[in-house]
């Protein structure tokens, strides 16, 4: 009598490969989506720290050179900085610093979104900037305090987010008495809860 001799060496299938794989990528996608808004929100958290960085830099570029420091917000992700030239008390034709916000991070407010806790006032939605009664430019004086182009010391906020993600919004206020730069960013609570 003749016996059938097993393959102990069979492998897996093509098949059996082909749906371990799609259920792998999957899992693996749903992941990552679930991981989306916190990504997201890291990046404007990162972002914030760009701007509040930036701003600090400002004050004491001011304060140590005892000079005027201008701050352009320009489009919707960009910050340059100007020296104000002497004698002349003119702004200086080129930045001396540009810095693009990264990430897809901008200016912008959300709607619904509510003031930080320094309560220097909220923009329409979508505009992300606040500097409430600032006439032209805002600057650092020599002495640290942040004005407008009149000399009128002027508090306000910089909100920031991605467009469409409310859980990535973050904000960075400026006091105008002592140029005191502060962040926040949003808790994710509705209405908007602030943590520093």
């Amino acid at each position: 009598m003749a016996s059938k001799q097993r393959n102990p060496e069979r492998g897996y299938t093509l098949i059996e490969f082909v749906v371990v794989s799609i259920i792998i990528f999957t899992v693996s996608a749903m992941g990552m989506l679930q991981m989306m808004p916190t990504w997201r929100q890291s990046q404007a958290i990162a972002a914030m720290d760009q701007v509040k960085s930036t701003l600090r830099q400002a004050r004491e570029t001011a304060i140590s050179q005892r000079r005027t420091i201008v701050v352009k917000f320009v489009g919707t992700n960009t910050i340059s900085l100007y020296q104000v030239v002497e004698p002349a008390n003119t702004r200086a034709a080129n930045p001396y610093l540009t810095v693009i916000i990264e990430n897809n991070v901008t200016f912008l407010t959300f709607a619904g979104e509510t003031d930080t806790p320094d309560g220097y006032g909220m923009p329409t939605a979508p505009a992300g900037l606040n500097f409430p009664g600032a006439v032209g430019d805002m600057q650092f004086q020599s002495d640290g305090t942040f004005s407008d182009s009149n000399g009128t010391p002027t508090s306000g906020t910089v909100f920031l987010g991605v467009a469409g993600m409310a859980a990535s919004e973050t904000a960075v206020t400026v006091m105008g008495n002592t140029g005191r730069v502060r962040s926040y960013h949003g808790t994710g609570k509705v209405p908007t809860g602030w943590a520093q």
